[in-house]
């Protein structure tokens, strides 16, 4: 796993839900290292921890990545407090990020994302050239990147809960629905447990290959704490894996939720 560790400048942020902020960071070494699917470990001011966020878009050309994160707790709430021109101590990429998939002709990939889990599958889906997406948010303030989404020529399913915004419900019968179509070749998820067990057996059920990203408490970020594993069944053996270097994108058919 290659990283780079420094001070990079913050360029653009946006609020583009209640509680929830877009940030563009100027920093070129990372931005030729991300894949889509992996995440930086930032040290805010007066944490002793670093946060991890995941990667929501990166623009080789321009030397840069963005991230959009939802405050949760002290330590996001103070990185929402930074402003353009602040510098952004920083460890990425890291991580194991999604698969990005040689598309034979007529097939595509979908992309699902609930809540916070959206950002990553952005960049993931912008990484094939063929995408549809089925994401989904509590209501109508939660939602956030569908125009981004739309913007660059991905097919854009919503959910909410309340019915506020597109589909009433979760992502499982509009995700049934693409998939019974008979050309998607991969499924990609990120999100909270219960919706990535729906992801997963909904692609078990129709054949598709898929991966999923799992969120877990961090401490270094790196592998060396061990703090941040999950349960994995690989080969048949029941394993304790890292999220932040063995993940956070793993096999469905290996994940034990």
């Amino acid at each position: 796993m290659t990283y780079k560790c420094s001070e990079y400048k913050l360029i653009e942020k946006k609020a583009i839900a209640s509680g929830i902020f877009s940030f563009t960071i100027l920093c070129p070494e990372v931005a030729e290292l991300s894949e889509c699917g992996q995440f930086v470990h930032i040290l805010v001011k007066g944490c002793t921890l670093r946060r991890p966020i995941s990667i929501c878009e990166v623009d080789r050309e321009k030397g840069t990545i963005r991230i959009v994160f939802e405050i949760r707790g002290s330590g996001t709430d103070k990185l929402a407090g930074m402003n353009v021109g602040d510098d952004i101590d920083m460890i990425a990429p890291l991580g194991k990020g999604f698969s990005v998939k040689e598309l034979p002709e007529g097939k595509r990939v979908i992309v699902v994302g609930g809540g916070i889990g959206v950002p990553p599958m952005l960049e993931t889906a912008k990484a094939h050239k063929k995408a549809a997406a089925v994401l989904g948010f509590r209501d109508y303030s939660r939602v956030i990147l569908t125009e981004d989404f739309k913007k660059n020529g991905i097919d854009t399913i919503v959910c909410t809960d309340d019915g506020s915004v597109g589909n009433k419900g979760t992502i499982a019968e509009p995700l049934r629905a693409e998939l019974a179509k008979g050309d998607v070749e991969a499924v990609f998820a990120c999100g909270p447990k219960p919706m990535l067990a729906a992801v997963i057996s909904a692609a078990k059920e129709y054949g598709v290959f898929c991966e999923v990203s799992l969120e877990e408490r961090m401490g270094c970020g790196v592998g060396a704490c061990v703090g941040c594993v999950a349960r994995i069944n690989r080969n048949g053996e029941e394993k304790l894996l890292r999220v932040c270097k063995d993940g956070p994108v793993f096999n469905a058919e290996e994940v034990i939720l």
